[in-house]
């Protein structure tokens, strides 16, 4: 059983600083104090639990876009899998996440809907919490799809996402191509219902994403892939150039964004650009992550295992089977965190907040998560100083190996 009441003590990750020699009292799930640990521990009644790591203390991982690890896809439909990929990830630091769909058949975005409805109500204590789905697919550019399958991508359709958004309650964010016929009444439908707006997979211009931030569209999927820049578009109009999302993205700043910093998709001169120009409160880290997380190097199945995208794991990423183009990433938040902090030079502090409070805030959640802040929740990671997890807590319950 869960202590209610204990000490955790390493330097502290805070929102703008790391507090060195650090502690924090958690009671009851949530964070009752927190402070220097000399301070701390002095007025500490006798008998409270404290437990100390030779590292630090950071917020735990919120992640936005995550589809998959260890073998399993959210889109495969059942508890097992989603047990799994929830179990994966909270061991690289992610204490909560979105669960995100793919382009499938109609039946296997419900069942994925529905299970992140139960898992919603009921968190696996073992496993990471669901804040509810992201919603990501079918409503793509063809052109734009990446590694989702071609057959399942459609334009929206009000008898089809009509039934999606009886799960509204259960889904956080729904992914739209801005372009698509029928995007409009889908994106005011999602945000009548508290849903929030991405745009991603899609060519739109510089003016429909422009009109799209109109509709209720805040933020965009993974800056620089699977989207329009002056370059796309020229091929379709060569003159005047005109901007795409890449460049709609980086001017709003009604428009956050997230990174997928595993070293393989953005060199770190992309990811400077996109910090330099949108900030860390704007700027999210995100995984993209599929089934292969913690497995060998070899061939998987992006999406529902059954009828799914083939891709290989190889050389630390996905790729498409001819190599040519990559299928999202393999890796957890803790190496996002490691890899964003190395190729730019940015300190800690910043870093973690781009996979925290920026995400939490993002997803609506950053008064509940995200900082270690008195009141929220105890959600934490246990760094080493080589930023390996030690450790990671989910309301203050230590998660087993």
């Amino acid at each position: 059983m869960p202590h209610a009441e204990f000490v955790l003590s390493g330097d502290l990750i805070l929102a703008d600083r790391i507090l060195p020699a650090g502690a924090v009292l958690v009671r009851d799930g949530r964070i009752a104090d927190l402070g220097p640990r000399a301070e701390m521990l002095a007025g500490l009644p006798p008998g409270v639990e404290q437990s100390a790591f030779d590292g630090f203390i950071s917020p735990g991982f919120v992640d936005l876009h995550v589809h998959g690890g260890r073998g399993a896809d959210f889109m495969d439909g059942n508890e097992d899998a989603f047990a799994t990929v929830l179990r994966a990830h909270a061991l690289h630091g992610t204490t909560s996440l979105l669960p995100t769909s793919t382009a499938a058949r109609h039946e296997q975005i419900l069942a994925m809907l529905d299970l992140c409805r139960q898992f919603k109500l009921r968190r696996d204590a073992r496993g990471a919490r669901v804040l509810g789905a992201h919603f990501y697919g079918p409503y793509f550019r063809a052109e734009a799809r990446g590694c989702h399958p071609a057959s399942p991508i459609r334009a929206p359709e009000p008898c089809e996402y009509e039934q999606y958004l009886e799960f509204a309650d259960a889904i956080a964010t729904a992914s739209i191509a801005p372009e698509l016929p029928g995007a409009e009444p889908f994106a005011r439908d999602c945000a009548e219902r508290g849903i929030r707006l991405n745009a991603g997979h899609t060519h739109a211009t510089f003016l429909q994403m422009a009109a799209a931030i109109d509709w209720g569209v805040r933020h965009v999927d993974h800056l620089y892939c699977a989207m329009s820049d002056k370059a796309k578009l020229r091929q379709q109009q060569p003159y005047p150039m005109q901007g795409g999302v890449l460049e709609a993205t980086l001017y709003f700043d009604e428009l956050t964004t997230e990174v997928i910093a595993d070293g393989k998709h953005l060199s770190a001169d992309l990811l400077l650009l996109a910090w330099k120009i949108k900030g860390p409160d704007r700027l999210a880290l995100a995984t993209d992550c599929n089934r292969a997380l913690d497995l060998p190097e070899g061939s998987y199945i992006f999406g529902p295992e059954a009828d799914g995208e083939p891709f290989i794991s190889h050389d630390g990423v996905g790729k498409m089977p001819d190599g040519q183009a990559l299928a999202s990433s393999v890796r957890g938040m803790d190496h996002m965190v490691r890899t964003f902090a190395s190729l730019t030079g940015r300190p800690l502090w910043e870093v973690v907040r781009m996979a925290s409070l920026t995400p939490a805030r993002i997803a609506g959640w950053d008064s509940e998560l995200g900082s270690l802040e008195v009141g929220k929740r105890a959600d934490f990671v246990a760094l080493g100083r080589d930023l390996e997890v030690k450790a990671t807590y989910i309301d203050g319950i230590k998660l087993s190996e």
